[in-house]
């Protein structure tokens, strides 16, 4: 049954580098959500691409030897090869390059000027070249850029102008009118109280200072600044242009959900609503923006050979299981964090062990005791109703999860399910039965009852593990895969053959795939440090070792962190007056007795990062004595807050 459209967007990648496995959870993110509305009878549209226009591309150009066309081929190559290597099932990858997207965002562009809503003047303020902002002095913060941290430089250009001011009331409004336009409810409070309310300034949508960009068409010294360009790709993938739109613009805009990072909230719900605004075009019904995934307690860094790709994870444990992790394991909210550690372990416990054991042993004993034949349900007693109630809260719950965008809670409830079914076996024990001829048709109940719960969860399973899906329906035997099947219990059809029992998930040998990977790792390490040397990147100025703030904290608490093997949390006192947290790789060497009362020296203007639950605000140094040998830096008898030079 079509219950109408539903238009789902991404976020465009930006083609400076190859995206490392945090920058795809995105995708695998809006391809579960876009498998799931499938799934439910929506005519979905899913878009994702590339974004690549702008000076940091310019430069990356230029230091590669390659001409900016050149280099943003390479990697949107790569991009879109990662999107195909995760099987996510975009219907449309737009490049920003495109030849009908750049004359469409030309044509947006001077209709916006035409109409006074864009017009020339000149830019004074600080520039973040990595994040391609501009931003006054009261809007940075320590005087680095509010966004990355990074350092800025002075720039006067001149430049065109978007009127946000002009739409400032008309938007503030809508955002309060429309309860889920901004999800969830904090980016919403962020955005209007931080942003909006406090005034907005217009904005710069031109560049004279690099030629790599969109021409403006009546002022061939400017090219369409990375916001107007990148964000109307929306709609120019549709086939919007200001001089007649396609049928697939008029058929699925406006977008219902465009799925974004948290860091480009403030771009997705002010410029460009107000962008749509002034074109006189509906806004999207809602944009949401997800947490990051992190990585472990360290920043991801060729140098340390702790980068991880998703296509090469994919290799170690594959495709299924690589989307299956990042969709279980990041949370509604807050962000997540990744380490091989955990990858094997989630993969042993919930799909080797769980999953896999489940439907392993279930078709076994079907073929085992039935010829392999489907039986009949004939023989139901009390505990049946228990699982079948179970099923139907599950759908339920996965649906509600699904509409929320709680993806890593469905994923919770359909593996909740596996469990109970594994329960059921324990409960009803067909081993048992089998060896009584009087209690055949009771098997027969159990193990259609088992089959059918596995049913359930193969057709739950789609959106986040779509092949794994289809194996476990192959050898159940079955073919009945749509979501309304789900509406009662009893689908499976009785007197259909069960496959061969397959093992789904191979356990993984932790000891021995964490000794490969570290293996690979100082390989990749060796040989990164090899190109640093040749190209002498490594050295840095007295300028650069300056922008890190050392100071001396003492340690006033420590306990271990759950879940978290490595680390130890540490409160600091950094003779600021308020306690400072910090997250350490250290719980291998150090017991937290030996730490509490001891002074150490933290890098204290490290960006927070979330590390299993614990919000880490900094790092505290510590040597590699040896290749097993971790030693924390004690400056006992140094005061608390003294700066480190």
């Amino acid at each position: 049954m079509n219950k109408g459209k539903f238009y789902i967007t991404t976020a465009i990648a930006y083609t400076s580098r190859k995206p490392h496995i945090g920058n795809s959870y995105e995708i695998v993110l809006t391809d579960a959500i876009a498998r799931f509305k499938r799934l439910q009878g929506y005519d979905v549209f899913f878009l994702t691409g590339t974004d690549e226009h702008g000076q940091k591309i310019e430069e990356y150009a230029k230091n590669a030897g390659v001409t900016p066309k050149e280099y943003v081929d390479k990697v949107a190559g790569e991009i879109k090869g990662i999107c195909d290597t995760l099987n996510t099932t975009y219907d449309k990858f737009i490049r920003t390059t495109d030849s009908y997207h750049e004359k469409a965002v030309q044509h947006i562009f001077k209709k916006l000027y035409d109409q006074g809503d864009i017009y020339k003047s000149e830019y004074e303020g600080m520039y973040c070249t990595p994040c391609e902002s501009f931003w006054t002095e009261a809007q940075l913060v320590d005087g680095k850029c509010p966004d990355c941290g990074r350092e800025v430089k002075k720039a006067k250009e001149e430049a065109y102008f978007l009127r946000l001011s002009k739409y400032q009331k008309q938007l503030e409004e809508y955002i309060e009118s429309n309860d889920n336009f901004i999800y969830p409810e904090s980016r919403k409070k962020e955005m209007l109280n931080n942003f909006i309310k406090p005034g907005l300034q217009d904005l710069c949508v031109s560049r004279t200072s690099f030629k790599w960009g969109i021409p403006v068409t009546f002022d061939d010294k400017h090219v369409i600044y990375v916001w107007m360009d990148a964000l109307s790709n929306y709609i120019t993938a549709l086939g919007y242009d200001t001089e007649g739109s396609g049928e697939l613009y008029q058929k699925y805009w406006p977008a219902d959900v465009h799925i974004i990072g948290k860091d480009i909230v403030r771009f997705h719900t002010i410029y460009w609503p107000i962008m749509l605004m002034a074109l006189g075009e509906p806004l999207p019904k809602q944009v949401y923006g997800h947490p990051w995934l992190l990585f472990g307690t360290d920043k991801m860094s060729k140098s340390r050979g702790n980068v991880i790709y998703a296509d090469e994870l994919a290799k170690l444990i594959g495709v299924d299981a690589v989307r299956y992790y990042l969709l279980s394991e990041m949370p509604h909210a807050n962000d997540g964090s990744i380490s091989y550690e955990t990858i094997i372990e989630r993969y042993n416990s919930d799909l080797a062990n769980t999953l896999g054991n489940l439907v392993n042993r279930t078709v076994a004993m079907t073929n085992k005791y039935f010829d392999g034949v489907i039986p009949a349900p004939i023989c139901p007693e009390e505990i049946d109703g228990e699982l079948k109630a179970f099923a139907a809260q599950t759908v339920a719950a996965v649906e509600k999860n699904f509409e929320t965008y709680h993806i890593a809670d469905a994923a919770e409830a359909v593996m909740n399910l596996a469990k109970r079914c594994n329960k059921y076996i324990d409960e009803t024990a067909p081993w048992a039965l089998a060896k009584d001829e009087a209690k055949k048709d009771r098997l027969a109940t159990v193990l259609y009852n088992l089959l059918e719960g596995i049913r359930f969860i193969s057709v739950l399973l789609k959106p986040f593990m779509p092949d794994t899906s289809e194996a476990i329906l192959k050898q159940i035997g079955s073919d009945i895969d749509d979501y309304d099947s789900l509406s009662g219990f009893g689908a499976l059809k009785s007197g259909e053959k069960v496959g061969t029992a397959t093992p789904l998930f191979a356990r993984i040998d932790a000891e021995k795939m964490l000794a490969d990977i570290e293996q690979q790792q100082k390989q990749a390490q060796e040989k990164e440090k090899t190109i640093e040397e040749i190209e002498g990147v490594a050295k840095i100025s007295i300028d650069d070792f300056a922008k890190v703030d050392l100071r001396v904290a003492k340690i006033t608490d420590c306990e271990p962190i759950k879940r978290a093997k490595k680390l130890l949390k540490l409160t600091l006192d950094d003779g600021t007056g308020k306690p400072r947290t910090v997250a350490s790789g250290i719980a291998k060497w150090y017991q937290p007795e030996d730490l509490i009362g001891k002074s150490v020296i933290v890098v204290s203007n490290l960006k927070p990062a979330v590390l299993c639950g614990v919000e880490s605000q900094g790092m505290i140094l510590a040597a590699d004595c040896s290749e097993d040998d971790v030693k924390v830096v004690f400056v006992d008898g140094m005061p608390a807050g003294a700066k480190v030079r």
